[in-house]
């Protein structure tokens, strides 16, 4: 089961700027590129911070904050990596309130750009596509057990598990599994188990809150 990761998603072939970078050039190439914010990348390729529109707004309406990227730029760059998956991707951009996120490939330098909207188009995933690759990937092929032994119920890439699993070890494991599925926002895991094989054969009966 192979889901879609950063460097699936990102936008190759990334425009960049250099700290020297006028106000006038970032300004032109978010418009011919139809961006809205651009990586600004030291002599190594590396990104150092981001210019923004709103970085651009800032300097218009203030007038004292720089005219190259170097002095316009928010900085130090939050970056992704190429082989994050998209969840992760996700939550870094909404915990640092931004909209892009440079990629970096070996030794840090810049080799895509990530944006909401990439992300946007994979978590529109019709729910039933979400619930029939948990049917057979994660219950089927993975755990090796019928199609019918727990209950997937998705929507709007809500996954909520129930039913009963033999070993109390599987619970999480199987609430993992679910999130790693393209289009997973979140997992409710209300499962049960019928042996508790992580307390060293002590008899633990089945939890039946779990929501």
């Amino acid at each position: 089961m192979r889901h879609r990761s950063v460097g699936d998603l990102m936008t190759p072939t990334a425009v960049s700027v250099r700290p020297g970078t006028t106000f006038k050039e970032i300004a032109r190439l978010l418009d011919e590129y139809d961006i809205t914010a651009v990586p600004v990348v030291d002599d190594d390729g590396r990104p150092v911070g981001v210019v923004s529109e709103a970085d651009l707004l800032r300097k218009q309406t203030t007038g004292d904050v720089g005219s190259t990227a170097g002095e316009l730029m928010t900085s130090p760059a939050v970056v992704a990596e190429p082989e994050w998956n998209a969840v992760r991707a996700a939550r870094t951009m909404e915990r640092r309130k931004v909209k892009r996120l440079p990629v970096v490939g070996g030794e840090g330098r810049l080799i895509g750009v990530i944006s909401r909207s990439d992300l946007v188009h994979l978590f529109l995933r019709q729910d039933h596509a979400i619930q029939e690759e948990i049917l057979e990937d994660v219950i089927v092929r993975t755990l090796g057990l019928p199609p019918s032994s727990l209950t997937v119920e998705v929507t709007d890439g809500r996954v909520t598990l129930s039913g009963s699993l033999e070993r109390r070890s599987l619970l999480a494991v199987t609430a993992r599994l679910c999130e790693g599925v393209d289009g997973v926002v979140d997992v409710v895991n209300r499962l049960d188990f019928d042996r508790d094989d992580t307390t060293d054969g002590a008899a633990v009966q089945p939890s039946r809150d779990r929501s």
